[in-house]
């Protein structure tokens, strides 16, 4: 009796499947992995809303893009931006500086000139600052570029006089052309000014030479001018000194103490005012001596 007892317990026992342990222990894995998972990610979280939160100074704006798509403008102040979606790029809104260096260009009278010049710009305060964003790749190197095209054209279309002459001019024509060709990219340019003129050595020697008979031209002229206006007055002391002979005595005394007054080295030899009038020939003198004699006879 007792085998069979033994055999209906074994019989009895349910069977273990080794496939299903396999199952199970697999999906255990896969809900432990999704624990860690989630677990990783919320501790993840407060580190990212860190580097989401971003302080915009007040002369930055910047230009916010979700999914890659263009949303706006984030104004100074603190923003918060969500993580692995958005996306900002901070302009500068400030005056900037671009120095355009010393280059060699030909005027329109071929004459070969270093010219070099200083441009003011800034990127506009509205919405149109995420222009120079979205359209132009490096807005300070576009700028660069496009103000040393321009300045070589209009260099080239002046004639050297008007270059250095009207200097104004030329600066107003090239803010016009270089504001023109920024404005679709949302850039103000607010001031071109040409520092320096450098002329070739032979140009140099040649204005000289204009500049210097220029001034004596100018020299002579205001010369014979003042002659002509002193010849009136001259004339009027002259007839008034004739009116009395004492009076050309004081006179020639009066140049001799101004004479003597510097200290330099001429020497003045004063002579008596009747040794002079011996070489004195009056001829009213002479005609009337000569009609007296033509009546003796």
């Amino acid at each position: 009796m007792e085998p069979s007892r033994d055999r209906l317990r074994i019989v009895s026992e349910p069977s273990v499947d080794p496939c299903s342990d396999c199952v199970v222990s697999c999906l255990t894995c896969f809900v432990r992995g999704c624990i860690y998972l989630i677990s990783f990610i919320i501790a993840f979280i407060p580190l990212t809303w860190c580097s989401c939160a971003v302080i915009i100074q007040e002369y930055e704006r910047a230009v916010f893009f979700r999914w890659g798509k263009y949303q706006g403008i984030k104004m100074p102040g603190f923003n918060v931006f969500l993580p692995l979606i958005d996306k900002w790029v901070k302009v500068d809104v400030r005056v900037q500086t671009v120095n355009l260096p010393t280059q060699e260009m030909l005027t329109k009278e071929s004459v070969t000139v270093e010219v070099n010049a200083i441009l003011l710009y800034r990127i506009k305060d509205t919405e149109e600052c995420a222009k120079a964003i979205i359209n132009v790749q490096n807005p300070a190197l576009a700028v660069w570029e496009i103000a040393q095209t321009t300045l070589r054209d209009v260099i080239g279309e002046s004639e050297l006089d008007h270059l250095l002459a009207n200097r104004d001019g030329l600066n107003a024509r090239l803010l016009s052309q270089i504001d023109k060709a920024t404005d679709p990219w949302g850039i103000k340019v607010e001031t071109v000014e040409v520092k320096d003129v450098r002329l070739p050595k032979n140009m140099r020697r040649v204005f000289g030479v204009q500049a210097e008979a220029e001034r004596e031209r100018r020299a002579k002229i205001i010369s014979a001018e003042g002659e002509m206006q002193a010849a009136e007055p001259l004339l009027k002391a002259a007839m008034t000194l004739s009116r009395n002979p004492a009076s050309m005595q004081l006179r020639y005394l009066e140049t001799l103490c101004s004479i003597s007054a510097e200290k330099n080295s001429t020497v003045v030899f004063p002579l008596p005012l009747e040794f002079l009038r011996a070489f004195d020939r009056n001829p009213q003198k002479d005609e009337i001596i000569m009609l007296e004699s033509k009546k003796d006879i």
